[in-house]
């Protein structure tokens, strides 16, 4: 490729564990995401009350972890042989980003198995841009990307595949 500005490349990988309640299953998912990143993870608050699950509005209900730069490859790699390197291409939207559940943390390859935690799912997000794509957020005269410039989902199903040699299921 020619432009160097073209070149697709992830700008964040997302780990969530949602445990639904706050408490003792909540720091729990937290070490377990420390433990799989090294990386202090954030308290996620709830938008909304839900009475049926006995969730009230602003309670922690999950950890996050955003990771970005050389340690987002590296983890995303692990995680991907998590689910045996597949990925359904419905997990792609428009903009290239895409999504994929581990059901247990421990198959990912590295995780040792600690009982006193327990075993979690996780959740796990992938932002894929462009170089230029800090002008939408930068502080000082933030502008738009243009349409041309956003990852689209067949250059993320590209992308995938021949950098990590993902199975795209459809």
């Amino acid at each position: 490729m020619s432009n160097p500005l073209r070149v697709v490349r992830i700008e964040k990988v997302t780990l969530n564990i949602a445990t639904g309640k706050s408490g003792e299953p909540l720091e729990k998912a937290k070490k377990v995401l420390n433990q799989l990143t090294a990386r202090t993870p954030a308290t996620k608050k709830a938008k909304k009350a839900i009475k049926d699950f006995g969730v009230r509005k602003g309670e922690p209900i999950a950890a996050v972890v955003t990771l970005r730069g050389k340690d987002a490859g590296e983890f995303l790699r692990r995680a991907l042989d998590a689910v045996s390197n597949k990925v359904n291409e419905s997990s792609f939207d428009q903009f290239g980003n895409f999504s994929f559940g581990i059901k247990e943390h421990i198959e990912i390859p590295g995780t040792r198995y600690v009982p006193e935690l327990g075993i979690f799912g996780a959740t796990i997000h992938v932002t894929l841009g462009r170089p230029g794509y800090r002008i939408r957020s930068r502080g000082i005269r933030p502008a738009k990307i243009g349409h041309n410039h956003y990852v689209s989902r067949a250059e993320a199903v590209t992308f995938m595949q021949n950098n990590f040699g993902t199975n795209i299921a459809s």
